[in-house]
């Protein structure tokens, strides 16, 4: 007698919660009717479920994405960069506090313990009705540079998986990897055996009937809701698999209902609701988005940045503001929605020469940038604007002045600016040439309403 097992799939939905209804109505659909005509289903989530660039996920620190996800009824998901990034130690540590599902990764440990975290585990076995035994392993993308900086310490896949995949091979009839490292990293994987199924992520690839390799299937359902994956496994009575197939299915034609507007309204609301009650302190003018007005909101921000880093020297792009700073009471939703972005303040030191190649840079990309539409490396905004210094100024016969003096190419200097400038291509002199202190416990609006606190608010 064979058996039937499907596997419905999620992952880097992003808190892009326009397609959540229609999204939870499919696979709570898809399995019931599995569930009547006798097919066991089970179902993951591959990573970076949330982003805080939606104020309900900013509001509750992604709490609120972990109340969402506990009705679908997942049974385990690992999790991505997001998840792990996106928060702060303690927050993480305890975003799924209230989850109903498992939490599945083998390649992350706490810096602290040098143990895994207390709420995952590295792998799990599922078990169907007939006894086939499924395996299941969690890996994520091993960030070196920034997840210590968090105290968690990412560990390679190849590693992880030395470690783990015996021990999970020796008690399952079939092993799945929930894998948030991208589809070059998959197939990779894939190329060395050992693995059954590679369910995809972070590269936001769709696979949209699976992708073979030998006797490895891979398969990824593409990015923010958009799609829905689903293998469909066959088992003999032997527990062997005798059949394999992947198909994903487009949530935006699936039927809208009733109320599906009010609910997509309501989650943002929510948390909205929730940012706004919160007042930072009450501005005595208004500060105008770019560079023309006299009152700017990159001053403000480039005020923030020397303050938090400590340093008289900052760099900083209009690009990151969405939204001007209006004379009167200031919420953190005010500022969440003018800097949703996961972009995090940085500290370079650089030699004078270096200093100035790097001003260079600047001068020959910013015609190109200025309307440069950017996309990922933490920036949830247009346009990356115009680079703006303060406590630097490019002379009209091209001498550049550190606070009103020439710049010495032998002296140290000290930048605040941010994260994004290190991994975006066109400033590769903080890379090759900086001296780079990346401050991952606060976001740029966080720091941005701590000097405005500091600097504003009533005492």
């Amino acid at each position: 007698m064979i058996e039937e097992v499907f596997l419905y799939h999620t992952n880097d939905v992003h808190s892009h919660l326009e397609r959540w209804p229609k999204l939870q109505r499919y696979l709570q659909s898809a399995t019931a009717q599995a569930d009547r005509l006798g097919v066991t289903t089970y179902r993951f989530d591959i990573g970076d479920a949330l982003d805080r660039e939606h104020p309900l996920t900013e509001a509750t620190l992604g709490t609120g994405n972990v109340m969402l996800m506990n009705t679908i009824g997942y049974d385990a998901v690992t999790v991505g960069n997001n998840e792990v990034l996106g928060l702060n130690h303690d927050q993480f540590s305890h975003l799924y506090d209230r989850a109903n599902f498992d939490v599945v990764v083998s390649n992350l440990r706490d810096a602290e313990t040098g143990r895994e975290p207390a709420f995952t585990q590295p792998y799990k076995i599922l078990e169907t009705p007939a006894g086939t035994r499924i395996g299941v392993l969690g890996l994520t993308a091993p960030f070196a540079l920034t997840m210590p900086l968090l105290g968690w310490l990412p560990e390679i896949a190849s590693a992880s998986l030395a470690q783990w995949l015996p021990v999970v091979r020796s008690q399952a009839d079939y092993v799945v990897l929930l894998s948030h490292l991208g589809l070059p990293s998959d197939r990779e994987l894939a190329a060395r055996g050992g693995l059954d199924l590679i369910i995809g992520a972070h590269t936001h690839h769709l696979l949209p009937t699976g992708e073979w390799h030998g006797s490895t299937l891979l398969a990824a359902a593409g990015r923010h809701g958009d799609h829905v994956g689903c293998i469909k496994l066959v088992f003999n009575e032997g527990h062997e698999l005798i059949g394999a197939t992947a198909e994903v299915m487009t949530i935006d034609d699936q039927p809208t209902m009733p109320g599906d507007a009010q609910q997509i309204q309501a989650y943002y609301d929510q948390g909205t609701a929730q940012l706004d009650d919160a007042i930072l302190a009450t501005l005595p003018i208004t500060y105008q988005l770019g560079t023309a007005g006299v009152t700017r909101a990159v001053d403000l921000g480039l005020a923030s940045l020397c303050w938090f880093v400590k340093t008289d020297l900052a760099v900083l792009s209009t690009g990151m503001f969405l939204t001007p700073f209006l004379a009167g009471p200031l919420s953190k939703g005010m500022v969440h929605q003018a800097l949703p972005h996961a972009v995090h303040p940085m500290r370079t030191t650089l030699t004078g020469a270096n200093l100035k190649r790097f001003v260079q840079e600047i001068m020959k990309n910013q015609a190109f940038l200025l309307e440069h539409r950017i996309k990922g490396m933490g920036f949830r905004g247009g346009a990356f604007g115009e680079m703006v210094w303060s406590g630097l100024e490019i002379a009209t016969d091209g001498t550049i002045l550190v606070q009103g003096v020439p710049i010495e190419l032998n002296h140290t200097y000290t930048v605040a600016n941010l994260d994004h400038y290190l991994f975006i291509p066109y400033f590769p002199t903080l890379e090759i040439a900086g001296e780079n202190e990346l401050m991952y416990d606060y976001t740029l609006r966080e720091v941005f309403g701590q000097y405005i606190v500091a600097h504003f608010a009533e005492k």
